[in-house]
């Protein structure tokens, strides 16, 4: 595993983990498909949570948000509709969790960060 993939399964640790302390479950981690993957899957209540986590380092290229680009946003909806056709259908939304480093204290989480309408 290389310092960037070590770096990135800790930081969706620490999201798993803050998360969990806020009372979803996760239910799946890496889910990936052609075109697309998804970090985190959680259960909110009936809700299906899909999770993008992002680790920024700096903020030469902006922080962490600046990140999720409109075609990054595609290939996370692309997988979620994987997912939902083989988990079955649900009320569903995209969460971010943006961290500007590999503490628990820079945690963001962006609820509803955006649609797939």
């Amino acid at each position: 595993m290389s310092t960037r993939q070590a770096k990135g399964a800790a930081a969706e640790q620490l999201a798993a983990d803050y998360l969990q302390r806020e009372g979803l479950s996760v239910i799946e981690r890496n889910f990936r498909v052609k075109g697309g993957e998804i970090d985190l899957v959680c259960r909110d209540g009936k809700a299906t949570v899909f999770v993008e986590v992002r680790l920024r380092s700096n903020s030469d290229f902006g922080g962490a948000a600046a990140s999720i680009t409109a075609a990054k946003q595609a290939r996370l909806i692309l997988a979620a509709r994987h997912w939902l056709l083989r988990h079955g259908e649900t009320p569903c939304r995209f969460d971010c969790m943006l961290l500007d480093g590999l503490e628990a204290e820079n945690i963001e989480w962006l609820r509803d960060a955006f649609s797939a309408d």
